[in-house]
């Protein structure tokens, strides 16, 4: 059988799955293959701060009867009503006989640019942080609170990662900051749970309106990746679940099979 086949054939079975970001770039495109790829009864729940566009996704997902159930939550992750808000509606679907719960912690920002020694507003700092390391870290423990790991459900964590969690780039200390400790965060988290398969995956310079952001910064030149390329990588390794807990991969570095 060809691999095409192979991985079609697969599936992400009967699935609970929470995607922050999802509104646009790269969690929207995630969104696309994941629905594809879920058994009938599984949920989607698609977290961003515009209802608008998270509509437009679920509109485009929820075409036919056997599409699974999609709930668009608007929600400032910065924030801890918003992260208490997409735990309770993940809650809300607990009732449902699920058998893998997928969990992609995606949502960020690039923050102020800035040299280090200019860094000195505390409140920017907090602010940063808030969304880029402290809601994913709360989110992922409320959601394993919501569903604990147990004898017949997997349970999937993808961190959203970035070559810059390992190397500094001048003037995005907030951005180098923030993916490495998201990255150390799900490490150990893989160290403390073996029952929780966690991915740091960094998906590669992709053609989003944070890409815009650090190339307008930086003046560097490279070509973008088409977002449905890195999502349909990603896709297939939660497909394959052949990767070590914790490990971070890197676009390029997995070969198309």
């Amino acid at each position: 059988m060809s691999d095409n086949l192979s991985t079609v054939s697969k599936t992400l079975g009967r699935c609970i799955c929470v995607i922050t970001g999802a509104s646009k770039g790269f969690g929207q495109a995630l969104a696309y293959e994941v629905s594809r790829h879920l058994l009938p009864g599984s949920v989607l729940l698609l977290v961003a701060r515009s209802q608008t566009l998270l509509q437009e996704v679920r509109e485009e997902i929820q075409s036919g009867a056997d599409d699974p159930v999609v709930h668009c939550i608007a929600a400032d992750l910065s924030t801890r009503e918003g992260v208490d808000q997409t735990v309770t509606l993940a809650k809300n679907e607990s009732s449902r006989e699920v058998d893998h719960v997928l969990l992609v912690n995606n949502a960020a920002s690039v923050g102020h640019i800035s040299r280090i020694a200019t860094l000195s507003d505390m409140d920017q700092l907090n602010s940063y942080f808030a969304l880029n390391a402290s809601s994913p870290l709360a989110l992922t423990a409320g959601l394993l609170q919501a569903f604990p790991p147990r004898a017949g459900l997997r349970w999937t964590l993808v961190n959203c990662s970035s070559v810059f969690a390992l190397q500094g780039l001048p003037s995005f200390g907030l951005y180098c900051t923030g993916k490495a400790a998201r990255e150390m965060m799900f490490k150990v988290l893989s160290k403390e749970q073996a029952d929780v398969k966690v991915l740091n995956y960094s998906p590669g310079p992709m053609d989003t309106d944070m890409q815009t952001e650090i190339r307008t910064a930086t003046g560097l030149q490279h070509e973008l990746l088409p977002c449905q390329d890195s999502a349909a990588k990603l896709l297939k390794l939660l497909l394959d679940n052949e990767f070590s807990s914790g490990v971070l991969l890197d676009f390029f570095d997995i070969e198309n099979k």
